[in-house]
């Protein structure tokens, strides 16, 4: 389509004047603009924000087509790219093979206590879902929105992709997950600090490296996919995908297939995602006061998730001989493995031979299973009651 400028008038939204579209049209470009900066100049989730923002800038081009021809309304390029991947989960489920080949359970293995952790930190899914509700959003976004607290952008896209949300709302989801998820080192030292003494923080944790046999890590894919499935039948794809990848990386004959899913499917996945995930973000759609209300909540679901993890290790130590590092607790986010490392750089700034990364990582990786089965039971307890 040649650019003409009768054409753009006549396909103005209603209600808006030229004025008003070529604001709205600089602010996105200033938006994908910030994304790509944070992405390529911070170095937060460059992976994701650099397509996002450059997705962002696609979509708002007046009179482009690669999302939906303005003119006849005919899917774009990235509109059946959104419709063939996001929409019907595919590509949040093949990260999830890629996320499972890269993990290792090892240290959870070594500790398994650390589990507990990885559904203590998921309290701020619940917490952040009731208090989107109560700023008005639908029962089905309010659920979608919560996701975004366990730390875990693919379980936030499969879950609002499950609901049918529209794409208006998607974008701002995804943008918040991703873009938290790359903030955790500047968002969960002043929670922590704020809910712990220095004492308590100096705590130190004895690990004792012990030996997994090859039949436990081949099997632990197979039993969690199982028992998870019996459980919630509905976090099959999710969790069934992430094993997956993680029997793939264990059973010890695959190495090729495995170091495929940890960089060639990863990658490009993530470049396919971002960009079409970007391309959502209209700006009749994005500058939205929805938008803004998503980000706060995406903030405070990460604070109260950071906070429950905290919070549950000490009431924890109220009960136990040998105490647990509060700040542990914290990194029983999805957040793998950035959360793990910054709870030991936070313990190395207390006590320069304090070392807990292994016991952090174990609690990371558990987090990964939390976020799935939390976002797994947002998916039943909201179908059953939305009759999906």
């Amino acid at each position: 389509m040649v650019f003409n400028f009768d054409t753009l008038l006549e396909t103005l939204p209603e209600g808006t004047s030229l004025t008003e579209y070529i604001i709205k049209m600089l602010i996105m470009f200033a938006i994908g603009g910030i994304l790509i900066y944070l992405a390529i100049k911070k170095e937060y989730e460059p992976a994701l924000l650099l397509p996002i923002g450059f997705g962002a800038i696609l979509a708002n081009i007046p009179l482009t087509s690669i999302v939906e021809n303005p003119v006849t309304g005919e899917l774009g390029i990235f509109g059946a790219l959104y419709e063939a991947t996001i929409a019907n989960e595919l590509f949040p489920v093949l990260i999830f093979i890629a996320v499972g080949a890269m993990i290792d359970f090892g240290p959870l293995f070594q500790t398994p206590s650390m589990l507990f952790f990885g559904a203590a930190a998921q309290f701020g899914i619940f917490a952040t879902m009731m208090v989107a509700l109560a700023l008005g959003f639908s029962l089905k976004e309010a659920g979608a929105i919560g996701v975004i607290g366990a730390a875990d952008g693919p379980t936030t896209i499969y879950v609002g992709s499950a609901f049918g949300l529209d794409k208006g709302i998607m974008g701002p989801l995804t943008v918040a997950a991703y873009s938290y998820m790359s903030l955790v080192p500047i968002i969960q030292p002043p929670v922590i600090k704020a809910l712990t003494t220095k004492k308590e923080r100096q705590i130190r944790m004895d690990f004792q490296q012990k030996e997994v046999s090859k039949l436990t890590r081949i099997l632990f894919p197979i039993v969690v996919t199982v028992i998870a499935g019996i459980i919630a039948p509905e976090s099959v794809a999710l969790i069934g995908a992430l094993m997956f990848g993680n029997l793939i990386r264990e059973c010890g004959v695959l190495n090729r297939l495995s170091e495929t899913a940890q960089t060639t499917l990863a990658n490009l996945v993530t470049i396919l995602l971002g960009i079409t995930i970007g391309t959502t973000m209209n700006a009749e759609a994005f500058l939205t006061k929805n938008t803004l209300l998503i980000m706060l909540l995406g903030l405070v679901a990460f604070i109260f998730d950071t906070a429950g993890g905290v919070m549950f290790a000490k009431l924890l130590n109220l009960f136990r001989k040998d105490k647990i590092n509060p700040m542990v607790g914290a990194a029983g986010i999805s957040a793998f493995p950035m959360s793990a490392r910054v709870i030991q750089k936070l313990a190395k700034d207390e006590d320069p031979h304090n070392f807990v990364l292994m016991q952090s990582v174990a609690a990371n990786v558990s987090g990964q299973l939390g976020s799935v089965v939390a976002g797994s039971m947002i998916l039943v307890l909201i179908g059953k009651i939305a009759g999906l």
